[in-house]
């Protein structure tokens, strides 16, 4: 369906009617040729600050010197996991990037600066050696940099970005983006993968808090600014002044997956691809940013990393930008036809550099040899090495000096931390308040919740790991938890706060906050089937229901990505509080729920829901213009003290079939997850006893003498396709209280590994992480995997398990033997 002036207009886009008509009259040419734009329709834009005659000079004297095999070089980008300085010698890559848990050299994946500074100059040390037959050009050092220098400890951690988009404050958005850069360059690096643009369509997508909002018109306001944050004015900020190249990112309509699936299919009309996901790059592009990330997703099912006439007719031509295109990691790899080493369609489509994280090295043999073959045109290669150079010249890399990598001093600064915690206050949203804050400073109040002191929840995914997994609050020496402000609050105004995680007390508390939400995820695993918040396992609900029946007043601090169903939730608190997703600076929190010493306000509430608010779990595609838009809380909406507003009671049906739709998380808490159960074989026996930290929180499994026999936890085939080739692990956490009397077998699917040194005798309990590939690589079908984990035994053996799930990349997973 096309859309009409109504629906455009309210978008923020200006239409006129010719391309109204140009519209009508592509429809048919949309159904002839699914995936295929026509440019005519397109906003045109214009890169400012990129050209200019003499570095156009400098970049044809230095293509004119260079082999085949610089070029190419300069086409692909490894990761700090797979690459060792010393490959550049023979492989002159242009571009090195650490991934969401990928290290430094020498040094954990959880490093201060130092490690990182090292890294950074060992890879361009050997790119700038004079030798024979060596051009000298700068490495480009890229990272992650999504919500604040995130893979740094240390670093200031701002809100993401759904966070930022209820902020409404376009300079702020700047001021966020100086501070990341300043911080990314002084931990070596020049290169920020920010900001996304994307335009969040159904909120189940595990990437929504990503997106600034589900408005375009936000998302287009707040694009030119963070551009201009990170990178100074067109032509004007170089790493030398602390600014580093930008990435405005997925292009394109990565927020409008069908069914908001992760790297799926965004199945729209052209006109909407124009109007809901297009707005933010015309902005960006003017505003001079030096690189465009190409989007995993499909459009009307072709793959955007082979796309042509979006990469090329519309991005290149028709929008006019002359910065160079990055994919994805390994994004080339899911063109048809493509394997991960071999993609001539990806360059010819537009590509300029391929983001080859592990598949660097035969994805560069095989295009030096696709060039010499004419398979990919010299004119393209030439274009894209071009693009790459007037973007290291752009930006300074020519230039050796470093300032900024003497500058460790900026890094989680006092100045950058004030900025992050006023983008706390700006963006919390009040959804409730029964006359229950501000809470007065000089009360006795308790702080519940899982989330209360958990700086890594608070932080959600992309801190310190891609899925945000495995963090402890001392890997965050900068920041406060959300409990540690409040209580500083608390005793500043003459009052107390106690932490109770359970909420349990023996002195009945005058008030208790309660802070809870998601576990920090990132993209694939954060997919929901529904919008509902801990469908099919209500603890935060309990504790709520708990502390109401004892009479206690009850404020919710809700920690989410994205909005989700909380209607039971919100009937069990007087108070309520989007919080989202805050980062590093808990204390903003109670800057706007503690008041006085008599309970006047100190700050007042100005933050406004940039996603609409679901009234059920069913509200998937819950946008403002919609048809039959009905929200609980409307885009824009959010109380104040000095404008409150009452919430009655709400319906408590979720509208849909809770089922979560959990592919990573096995047994932990002393349970099973759903949708899976385990299976024990006849020989085997099973009870609760505890783990590390939680009364029952482990299940002790034991094995009879006799023949092999398996436990299992089934259910389902999931697709971990993905997962496996993110580098994603099999994590369990386990104790060894009687060793075996025979073999082990560990298997996901039909993939099988020997355990036998796995489960060896020890004391005490350990964590073990094996690559997915392992079992990949052993016959398991990662498309359709049941059952997710198997163990079997021989012999006599008892084992105790906290925790089976996946998990993020750590140093030190290798494969088992075969059995």
């Amino acid at each position: 369906m096309l859309l009409n002036r109504a629906q455009t207009a309210l978008l923020g886009v200006s239409l006129s009617a010719a391309s109204l008509a140009l519209w009508a009259a592509s429809a048919g040419a949309q159904s002839a040729e699914p995936g295929k734009a026509h440019p005519a329709l397109w906003p045109q834009a214009k890169s400012q600050g990129l050209i200019d005659a003499k570095t156009e000079s400098r970049i044809t004297t230095l293509l004119k010197r260079m082999s085949l095999e610089e070029k190419v070089g300069q086409m692909i980008q490894a990761d700090t996991a797979s690459i060792k300085p010393e490959d550049l010698r023979r492989y002159p890559l242009g571009s090195i990037l650490a991934g969401g848990s990928s290290p430094p050299i020498n040094a954990p994946d959880r490093s201060a600066a130092g490690p990182w500074i090292k890294t950074a100059q060992a890879f361009n040390a050997i790119a700038m050696e004079k030798r024979p037959g060596h051009e000298p050009i700068p490495i480009m050092f890229g990272i992650d940099a999504v919500h604040g220098n995130n893979n740094v400890v240390g670093a200031t951690l701002f809100p993401h970005n759904s966070a930022l988009g209820a902020a409404h404050d376009p300079d702020l958005i700047r001021r966020i983006g100086e501070a990341t850069a300043r911080e990314t360059a002084a931990a070596g690096m020049d290169w920020a993968f920010a900001p996304t643009l994307a335009v969040p369509q159904n909120d189940r997508w595990g990437r929504t808090y990503e997106g600034y909002s589900e408005d375009p018109a936000l998302v287009r306001t707040y694009s030119a600014k963070m551009i201009e944050g990170l990178q100074g004015a067109p032509g004007k900020g170089k790493l030398q002044n602390g600014y580093v190249s930008a990435s405005a990112k997925h292009f394109l309509g990565d927020g409008g997956t069908l069914n908001g699936v992760d790297q799926g299919n965004t199945d729209i009309p052209e006109s909407e691809l124009i109007a809901i996901h297009s707005v933010g790059y015309p902005p960006a592009i003017k505003a001079g940013t030096r690189t465009i990330m190409a989007s995993f997703n499909s459009w009307q099912g072709v793959k955007m990393h082979g796309n042509k006439s979006l990469l090329t007719d519309v991005l290149k031509q028709r929008m006019g930008f002359d910065g160079f295109i990055i994919g994805d990691w390994n994004g080339h790899a899911q063109v048809p036809g493509c394997t991960a080493t071999d993609c001539p369609q990806s360059f010819n489509a537009g590509l300029d550099m391929a983001m080859a994280p592990d598949s660097w090295k035969g994805l560069f043999e095989t295009t030096v040899k696709q060039v010499r073959d004419g398979v990919i045109p010299m004119t393209r290669v030439d274009d894209a090495v071009r693009r790459i150079l007037r973007v290291k010249f752009k930006s300074g890399l020519f230039d050796p000096a470093r300032p900024y990598e003497a500058r460790t001093d900026v890094i989680g600064s006092p100045a950058h931390r004030a900025i992050a915690r006023e983008a706390v206050r700006k963006s919390l949203v009040l959804l409730k308040n029964d006359g229950v804050l501000p809470v007065k400073a000089s009360a006795r109040i308790m702080v519940a919740g899982s989330a209360a002191d958990d700086i890594s929840q608070q932080s959600g995914g992309w801190s310190l790991s891609w899925q945000g997994d495995g963090n402890t609050n001392a890997d965050f020496p900068n920041a406060q938890s959300i409990y540690a402000g409040i209580a500083e609050a608390m005793k500043a105004g003459g009052g107390s706060a106690t932490l109770s995680v359970d909420g349990s007390f023996t002195q009945k508390p005058d008030l208790a906050i309660v802070v809870f939400g998601e576990k920090p995820y990132a993209e694939g695993l954060g997919d929901l089937r529904s919008l509902e918040f801990e469908a099919g396992d209500k603890q935060s609900l309990a504790l709520l229901k708990k502390l109401k029946s004892a009479g206690i007043p009850v404020v919710s601090v809700f920690l989410s990505g994205r909005p989700l169903w909380v209607n039971p939730e919100l009937n069990q608190s007087d108070a309520f509080v989007a919080a989202w997703l805050p980062g590093s600076e808990g204390g903003g929190i109670a800057d706007m729920l503690i008041g006085d010493a008599k309970g006047k306000p100190r700050a007042d509430f100005t933050g406004r829901l940039s996603y609409s608010w679901p009234k059920t779990a069913a509200q998937f595609t819950l946008n403002k213009g919609q048809a039959g838009y009905d929200p609980l809380f409307p885009l824009n909406h959010g109380l104040s003290y000095a404008a409150p507003g009452k919430v009655g009671q709400l319906s408590e049906v979720a509208g849909i079939d809770a089922t979560p739709a959990n592919k990573s998380r096995y047994f932990a808490d002393g349970r099973v997850h759903a949708p899976f159960s385990l299976a024990l074989g006849a020989d085997i026996t099973q009870r609760p006893v505890d783990s590390a930290s939680r009364q029952e929180g482990a299940l002790q499994l034991s094995w009879k003498a006799g023949a092999m026999a398996k436990a299992s936890i089934d259910g389902e085939g999931v697709d971990l396709r993905f997962e496996s080739s993110a580098e994603m692990m099999l994590k369990m956490t386990y104790r060894v209280d009687t060793p075996a009397g025979g073999s082990i077998k560990l298997g996901m699917g039909q993939g099988m590994v020997n355990a036998d040194e796995i489960f060896k005798a020890g004391a005490g309990w350990r964590t073990v992480r094996i690559p997915l590939k392992c079992f990949a690589e052993r016959g398991a079908d990662m498309a359709h995997l049941q059952p997710v984990w198997t163990l079997s035994s021989a012999g006599p053996l008892t084992i105790s398990f906290s925790e089976i799930e996946l998990a993020t990349q750590a140093p030190g997973g290798v494969c088992p033997s075969q059995p």
